[in-house]
């Protein structure tokens, strides 16, 4: 298993599969091409069809300027291949240079079709399920996954993870501030001020705290659609659950940076085994893989910082990503705005919900958190592609929008 290093990555939104990971690719392949006197991209499956609304054309264009760069799009179905695929080539004089077939697999990072490893990042953890890193923290006398980081990534890790904290609170600060209209042509009003400011007279504490986590998350995923500096955790799309969470436990519990820090190394590791178990790709496995698992991320995170045992951090991702199984990606053309941002915030209190669910039930629970992983991915493969983030079925479909018109002229080849 990876380091968590992986699973955080800092960088601009809107979508870490469309604009983090193409981005990452263009100036792989600009690298290895500096002479071209001109590039094409040829974007597929997901990344045609909703490339425009994410960003994509407008990254790879940025990074491999100012040699000029075509974008097509196609409607070729790739078999076997990942949802998002692309083609990069390097010309020159009329002439192919070379060409490369990249893979973006979610939550940033990159895969090479043929060349295992040439993208991606050494092995770090030896196990690979939930269960196994239960047991070795068992034998080993560490009472929490963090503590199992730690042991694996050295001292080290909490520089990083702090300065990932800090990313998340400067996003959350930015965006309870923020107003207007974000960018896309939805005409979606920023509302993370609104809900933070707005006090209801007669409010609970219960109250306060839906308020609370949905102004936070909503800061944070409208600082992403508006492209902003956020993390992925464990992707651009879902990345308003985790810190959500916990800014609001930070506040509330009057807990340092370095105790919240704790939270994030367990959360990383639930992302982690997600990632290398089933998906975080919305285009592969649906947005049960993006805002599912950022809601058991976010729910383990907080059992940890809640005192809770191994089984009790275990079932509250379990909780978590259970009642996500099935939830379909269709953002609105392409878009990380409706319904992104709102999901974002109700995965936050369900996250609260099912923390507090483990404390009581974990003794009585029948499933594991490595059983239910394996049934997102089963759940995600055998989706229809209409809900797979192609903005092609579901809420994209039945909404009416002013963008249908520019998203049919793009420049498509039919292969």
């Amino acid at each position: 298993m990876k380091s968590i290093r992986d699973i955080y990555k800092i960088g601009k939104g809107p979508s870490s599969s469309h604009t983090m990971g193409p981005e990452r690719a263009s100036r792989l392949f600009k690298e290895k091409y500096p002479n071209a006197d001109r590039y094409q991209v040829i974007l597929y499956g997901s990344l045609s069809k909703t490339g425009v609304g994410h960003g994509t054309d407008r990254v790879v264009k940025e990074v491999l300027a100012p040699i000029p760069t075509e974008i097509l799009f196609s409607k070729e179905v790739l078999p076997h291949a990942h949802p998002n695929t692309m083609d990069l080539i390097a010309l020159s004089g009329g002439a192919e240079l070379g060409r490369l077939r990249v893979e973006s697999i979610g939550g940033g990072d990159i895969r090479i079709p043929g060349q295992p490893g040439a993208a991606e990042s050494p092995e770090v953890y030896e196990e690979n399920t939930l269960a196994d890193v239960m047991s070795y923290c068992k034998w080993n006398y560490l009472p929490r996954l963090s503590d199992y980081v730690e042991k694996y990534e050295g001292a080290e890790i909490w520089d990083f993870l702090l300065e990932v904290w800090q990313t998340m609170k400067n996003a959350i600060d930015a965006g309870v501030k923020a107003e207007g209209i974000l960018p896309g042509g939805l005409n979606v009003r920023k509302r993370a001020k609104k809900l933070y400011e707005q006090v209801v007279p007669t409010e609970t504490p219960q109250f306060r705290e839906c308020r609370i986590l949905s102004a936070y998350a909503f800061a944070v995923s409208e600082q992403n659609a508006d492209n902003g500096t956020v993390v992925t955790a464990p992707t651009c799309g879902a990345c308003g659950v985790l810190p959500a969470v916990l800014r609001y436990i930070q506040e509330t519990r009057n807990l340092t940076d370095e105790q919240i820090v704790r939270g994030l190394a367990t959360a990383g590791i639930i992302g982690n085994i997600t990632k290398r178990n089933a998906s975080i790709s919305g285009a592969e496995c649906g947005c049960q893989a993006e805002i599912g698992t950022a809601c058991a991320m976010a729910a383990a995170a907080l059992a940890e910082l809640y005192g809770l045992n191994l089984e009790q951090v275990e079932y509250a991702a379990e909780i978590a990503m259970e009642h996500h199984l099935g939830l379909t990606c269709d953002p609105i053309c392409g878009l990380v705005q409706i319904p992104c941002i709102e999901r974002n915030a109700v995965a936050a209190l369900r996250a609260m919900n099912a923390c507090n669910l483990s404390y009581f039930l974990y003794d009585s629970r029948n499933i594991s958190y490595d059983m239910v992983c394996r049934a997102m991915k089963d759940t995600g493969l055998n989706l229809s592609h209409l809900y797979k983030e192609t903005s092609e079925g579901g809420l994209a479909r039945v909404y009416p929008t002013r963008l249908e018109k520019m998203v049919a002229e793009l420049p498509r080849i039919e292969k």
